[in-house]
């Protein structure tokens, strides 16, 4: 499995229950070759537009997925996992649709410029500073 292919996999989600679940392979970690995922979900109307990923049937990459309806590929819902919690290979996205995933998780990750306001934190007793 590599970055970009479609995958089925067990997730544990928010409840903590394992839920098989179709996801993007966005990288391969060392040092043991785990792979770092981002689940799909059909649920499109939860879409964090310039972040979540929307592919469509419509699409002409959406054959290549395996996925069968219109899906969102959720940056928000990232996960570690083994390979062996990999069920097996669906399918694949681009590389551009890859490329295109990475960075903006690479940018939501990059520290951003600061505000005075922001460098700052007063709480606790006499303002100190945190």
């Amino acid at each position: 499995m590599n970055p970009g292919d479609v995958v089925l996999s067990r997730v544990q989600q928010s409840d903590g229950r394992l839920k098989s679940r179709p996801a993007v392979v966005l990288s391969i970690l060392p040092p043991y070759q785990d792979r770092l995922i981002c689940g799909i979900s059909s649920k499109v109307s939860h879409e964090v537009v310039g972040f979540d990923d929307l592919i469509l049937t419509t699409d002409a990459d959406f054959p290549l997925t395996g996925l069968k309806l219109d899906s969102l590929i959720r940056l928000g819902l990232i996960a570690t996992i083994p390979s062996s919690a990999i069920v097996g290979t669906m399918g694949s996205i681009t590389p551009e649709r890859l490329a295109r995933l990475q960075r903006r998780l690479a940018d939501h990750l990059s520290p951003r410029p600061t505000t005075p306001e922001d460098e700052t934190i007063t709480s606790g007793p006499e303002g100190a500073n945190f």
